[in-house]
Order: structure tokens, then C-alpha cells, then sequence
């Protein structure tokens, strides 16, 4: 089987990237050798790390290569994450939604069948966004969507021909690698892992206040729990500058540490993986902590984030970013680490039924497109 698989790939971003090798993985273990071409802004670099075919996935170049991969490919898979949305600027053909719209576009002129595959819908708010969604939308053979949330927009947005069928982040589906990278870069032990909150901040829109309830937050279980925070950047660079706004803020500076930008999906996993609690924004950083049995407190900027943290089970334990109570959220990390083998019981059990529900991404795709 043939298959090209677009999404936001080859622009640094973690928990896009662990999408990307989730899907891969799950693709050659349960299909016949198949054949899988990546849409990639760094095509050379794709191609290397998955061992898959690779085009440009810019509308600058390639154009006419990206043309002969749909018209080879049995199957288009657009996903995973939230690919459909437009929170960012939006133009004619330019910006996510009409992006990833338009391949879908020429994917269905070239005769090829589409799967939207373990996708976060929305927001849609534009007039233009949404009559997209309307027109485009509809052309799809199947989606999936990762939570209940996503298919009740689509249905909104008048995207009712497809079959939606909810499932979850095919992230669930990861097959983690053993890889102390990370933990091995810092002057930390595996006694100190013990005391370790990992913690994910990212921008938001010239958004700052989140920068100092953060900081105050850290001081706070510091002096108190004697934790040792370290910031895992999801998105290189700018999570890391994002990192360093917040311990700008810090009276306990000293005491923080930042990894690098650079590392593997799998490396920071397996990080995140041997923590005592995660405190994150990015929802990457949340699943990668669900599907590690870690209790999590998430700092939801975005619809998705809070369908995961109820998935997950500690929504109760977490925050809306507008509404973030400093005291509160320390009283709940608290709370959490004095009873962790209860918590990561709990997010554990609820991980094996998120993982089964990933995996029915590649089960469905099989039966509806597989002859």
C-alpha cells in the first residue's frame, strides 16, 4: 500500500514530530510493507530519521513532485494534532486551514482516497474557515478525530458526509525506546529523578502573566516539596525562551533546570517518563506524561488540552490558562506527591484505554482502505 501522510512535519515541533513516528510505526507493524511518502518542511531530514520517502511540503517547490506522490499514493492520511484550525493568520492559501484543505483538494483531483486521522478540529472561527471546513472538509473518505469535542465541531461546522468516528492522540500509540539522553545531559541522578517536576511552558500570543504564576508556582513547591523543576522544551527554541522567562521570575534560579531544544520525542518521553510530576501547557507534554503513568497538572490554553486532561483524569487537579490560581495549583501538586503511587495507578489504567483507542486509527484505516 502507498501512502502520503501530511501534517505539520519537519519545523521542530515535539509533539508533532512524536505524531509522525507514531504513525509510522503503527503503519509498518500492522500493513504489508507499505510504501509512505512524508509532506515535510525539512524533507532531507524526514526522510533520514524514518527511513520514508520525503517531499517539500511548502507551496515554494516541489509542487509538481508533491502531484506525482498523491497520484501514486492509495491513501492520503492528514494528521495527526490540530491541523484543522485557525487560531493563526489566515489567508487565501496560506495559513493551516486552507493548507492542509488544499491537499486534501488535490489528493481527491488526483483520484487518491483521504483519511483525516486522529485530528483535534478547531477552533473555527472565521466566516472563511468555516465555509472551507463546509466545502473541503466533507471531501474526506473517513476521519477520525482524538476526542469527543473535535467530532461535535465538526458536525457544527456542517462536515457530516465522512463517517467521524472518535478515537484518541495516535501519540497513545508511540512505542517508547529506552534513551537516557536527556536525564544524562543534566548534573542529576536517578535518587534526584525522584524529586524531579518536569515542566512545559510555551508563548501564547504576547500572553506573559503565565510566566510569573509559573514562577511563583515553582518557588513555592520548592521551598515546600524540595522539588527540582526542569523545563522540557517541546518546541526548541521558543519553549525554551519561554523557559527562561519564567526563571527570570524566580527567586530559586539556581535550582532550575532547562534541557536542550534539540533532543528526540522519544528522548524527552523517556525523560518526562522518570519524573515525580509534570506541570505542562503543551499537550504533548501532558500525553507523554499520561502514557508514562506520571500525574500531570496541565495549564489548558486550548480546547484540546482540557479533553485530554479529563481523558487523562486530572482535570479536577488542573487549570484553564485564564483562570490559574497560584495557591490552589500548589495545594493540588502537593497533594499529588504526597500520594503519587495513587495518582500514576489512575493515569495509568486510563493510558492502556487511550493506547487501545490509538491503535484503532491503523485498525480502521486497514478495514475501510486495505482490499
Amino acid at each position: 500500500m502507498k501512502v502520503v501522510i501530511s501534517g505539520f512535519y519537519g519545523l521542530g515541533n515535539t509533539g508533532d514530530e512524536a505524531i509522525l513516528e507514531s504513525i509510522v510505526d503503527n503503519l509498518r507493524a500492522e500493513l504489508d510493507n507499505p510504501e509512505i511518502t512524508v509532506f515535510s518542511l525539512s524533507p532531507i531530514e524526514t526522510a533520514k530519521t524514518h527511513n520514508v520517502k520525503s517531499v517539500y511540503r511548502g507551496w515554494r517547490h516541489e509542487n509538481k513532485e508533491k502531484i506525482r506522490a498523491l497520484r501514486k499514493a492509495d491513501l492520503l492520511i492528514s494528521g495527526g494534532g490540530g491541523l484543522l484550525q485557525d487560531t493563526y493568520p489566515t489567508k487565501i492559501i496560506f495559513g493551516p486551514l486552507p493548507y492542509y484543505l488544499l491537499i486534501v483538494l488535490l489528493a481527491k483531483l488526483c483520484g487518491t482516497k483521504v483519511m483525516f486521522f486522529s485530528q483535534g478540529i478547531g477552533p473555527v472561527n472565521t466566516k472563511y474557515g468555516k465555509l472551507l471546513m463546509k466545502v473541503f472538509a466533507n471531501l474526506a473518505d473517513l476521519i477520525t478525530v482524538r476526542d469527543e469535542y473535535s467530532k461535535e465541531l465538526l458536525h457544527k461546522l456542517g462536515v457530516i458526509r465522512p463517517k467521524s468516528i472518535v478515537t484518541s492522540d495516535i501519540v497513545f500509540g508511540f512505542v517508547p525506546k529506552e534513551d537516557r539522553a536527556c536525564l544524562d545531559s543534566l548534573p542529576l541522578s536517578e535518587e534526584d529523578m525522584k524529586r524531579v517536576v518536569s515542566v512545559s511552558v510555551r508563548p501564547w500570543f504576547g500572553r506573559t502573566e503565565h510566566y510569573s504564576e509559573m514562577a511563583d508556582i515553582l518557588d513555592r513547591l520548592l521551598e515546600e516539596k524540595d522539588v527540582i523543576p526542569v523545563f522540557v522544551p517541546m518546541e526548541g527554541h521558543h519553549d525554551v525562551k519561554a523557559s527562561n522567562l519564567v526563571i527570570e521570575k524566580m527567586k530559586n534560579k539556581n535550582k532550575v533546570h532547562v534541557l536542550d531544544g534539540n533532543f528526540t520525542p522519544n528522548q524527552y518521553l523517556d525523560f518526562i517518563g522518570r519524573s515525580r510530576l509534570t506541570i505542562g501547557m503543551r499537550l504533548h507534554s501532558l500525553i507523554f506524561a499520561t502514557l508514562k503513568g506520571v500525574p500531570h497538572i496541565g495549564i489548558s490554553y486550548d480546547k484540546k488540552v482540557e479533553s485530554l486532561l479529563k481523558r487523562s483524569g486530572m482535570w479536577d487537579y488542573s487549570f484553564r490558562l485564564e483562570e490559574v490560581d497560584t495557591i490552589k495549583l500548589v495545594n493540588n501538586a502537593k497533594e499529588i506527591l504526597d500520594n503519587h503511587n495513587q495518582f500514576s495507578t489512575a493515569v495509568s489504567q486510563n493510558a492502556n484505554e487511550l493506547r487501545s483507542e490509538a491503535i484503532r486509527n491503523v485498525d480502521l484505516l486497514r478495514e475501510y482502505f486495505v482490499k
